[in-house]
């Protein structure tokens, strides 16, 4: 059982616990992927937590680029986070940039950080309580970032991972993606796969805005049970990289990083 994702049901039998604070981390963007009638929608006490403009670096030329961990610090206690904080994360895409969060928590040092299984929608499906989103200023929190370097893999180091290959690289973007059969969503990006890396989509990983089962995750991964290498997970953005990566907590023995810029930064730096 995956420590790290929680179900609705849990959560609302946790909702009064002292030091409990719920992170809406859902992106904008993502909102027109539902229904009009959710997206003025929270759970009750959630915090909008802005991934894309507060807790991403926006002077990096590349989207929701890793942020500088003072950057980070100011934010989350902005939102009124304490180091003894226990942190609940959804997004209201099931499970989408959640896990993002989640792994940049842990990448910061905190560990009492929790991805909600299914997010806004199962809640809903519950009935549990929601309500109107507002804006809301919260006291001054006290969480302090402590880097944890090793689960974060920046250009230079995969580049270098090229003529090594200690690390393992998996993409998790679609076939079609991988295999440059299709255009990149990104205007102007290349298509195309990193050298040495192989693939394994994302959403083999989820089912329904929830993920798969233990068992199925289990059959998933049983072809790298042999590999001793550490892996780094690639995406197209650095997010989903983060679902694979929570994903194969307990289930893969290998250390694990997320390469930030995945193939939005590779594709536009490596030439073809």
């Amino acid at each position: 059982m995956n420590p790290y994702i929680i179900s609705a049901e849990w959560l609302n039998e946790k909702l009064n616990t002292e030091n409990l604070i719920i992170l809406d981390c859902t992106l904008q963007n993502q909102l027109l992927k539902q229904p009009l009638e959710i997206q003025n929608i929270q759970i009750k006490d959630a915090r909008y937590f802005d991934l894309k403009f507060k807790f991403s670096d926006l002077s990096d030329p590349f989207p929701t680029a890793y942020p500088s961990p003072s950057q980070f610090e100011i934010e989350a206690q902005h939102l009124g986070i304490n180091t003894n904080s226990t942190i609940v994360v959804y997004d209201a895409n099931g499970i989408y940039s959640s896990p993002r969060v989640w792994w940049l928590f842990k990448s910061m040092g905190h560990q009492e950080v929790y991805v909600l299984d299914g997010g806004l929608p199962e809640w809903i499906r519950n009935d549990f309580p929601t309500e109107i989103k507002e804006a809301t200023p919260y006291p001054k929190g006290n969480f302090q970032a402590k880097l944890n370097p090793e689960i974060v893999r920046k250009f230079d180091a995969v580049c270098d991972n090229l003529a090594t290959q200690d690390e393992l690289v998996i993409d998790v973007r679609s076939e079609n993606r991988f295999n440059g059969l299709v255009k990149e969503p990104r205007e102007g990006l290349r298509s195309g796969q990193i050298d040495h890396s192989i693939n394994i989509p994302y959403t083999k990983v989820l089912n329904n805005g929830k993920f798969e089962s233990e068992e199925h995750l289990k059959h998933l991964f049983k072809p790298l049970e042999n590999e001793e290498r550490p892996v780094i997970f690639s995406c197209g953005s650095g997010i989903t990289a983060c679902v694979m990566y929570l994903a194969s907590e307990g289930i893969l023995k290998n250390k694990k990083a997320v390469y930030d810029g995945s193939w939005t930064e590779w594709g536009d730096k490596v030439k073809a």
